[in-house]
C-alpha cells in the first residue's frame, strides 16, 4: 500500500506513513476516489464505502479500512455465487 500511495501521489516513499494525512500528500476526493478505482483494479477487488464519514484521513486509516475489507473476504468482481438449488 505505502509503494501504491507513494507511485500514484508522486510523493516520496518516506512521507507515505500511518499518521499522514491524505489531504496533506494531495489527495482530494476527487483522487480518493480515483485511488480507490485503480486499488480494486490492481487488487481485484470491490470496496464498499458509502458513507462521507468513513472515508479515511490518514494513511493509517485508509490501510486500516482496506485490510478490514480484505479480512472479511471482500468481494472479487470475478466471484460469482454458487448456483442455487431449490
Amino acid at each position: 500500500m505505502r509503494d501504491f500511495l507513494a507511485e500514484r501521489l508522486d510523493v516520496e516513499r518516506e512521507k507515505v506513513v500511518p499518521e499522514a494525512k491524505l489531504a496533506e500528500l494531495g489527495v482530494d476526493s476527487l483522487m480518493f476516489a480515483e485511488m480507490l478505482f485503480e486499488f480494486e483494479d490492481r487488487a481485484n477487488t470491490e470496496l464498499d464505502i458509502r458513507s462521507a464519514d468513513a472515508l479515511p484521513e490518514t494513511v493509517g486509516e485508509l490501510i486500516t479500512l482496506i485490510d478490514a475489507h480484505l479480512q472479511a473476504g471482500g468481494s472479487t468482481p470475478s466471484a460469482s455465487p454458487p448456483p442455487a438449488t431449490h
